[in-house]
């Protein structure tokens, strides 16, 4: 099994960059997907998640200007972020849930993990 992300690069404060997860090995039907991210010296936070039923939940410093979205047919899942600010600098990973579609915010609640996309926001 294989989770690969792509989209992650530098962008200036108040662009928006989309990151992508495509997952190989298993199917993503009723699981549930979720984005991280981790800045150096931090502990790693949850981001985004959406359920196997398409249900969203966010943290609420990316509320309003960050979108998640599942591909179940294409096997992949999506993160918009908008507006984004310099303390959005990180490295963003995907991850899923092999065992249950219900989404949570919390990093043990997953299973399968990608290899991490740095992204920057210059001020």
């Amino acid at each position: 099994a294989q989770l690969v992300e792509s989209g992650g690069g530098l962008v200036q404060s108040g662009g928006s960059l989309n990151l992508s997860c495509a997952v190989h090995g298993y199917t993503l039907a009723y699981r549930a997907v979720g984005w991280f991210r981790q800045a150096p010296g931090k502990e790693r936070e949850g981001v985004a998640c959406v359920s196997d039923d398409s249900r969203q939940y966010y943290a609420d410093s990316v509320k309003t200007r960050f979108t998640i979205s599942r591909d179940d047919g294409g096997n992949m899942f999506h993160l918009q972020m908008s507006s984004l600010k310099p303390e959005d600098t990180s490295t963003y990973y995907c991850a899923t849930d092999l065992y249950g579609g219900r989404c949570r915010l919390t990093a043990v609640d997953y299973d399968d993990w990608g290899q991490g996309t740095q992204v920057t926001v210059s001020s």
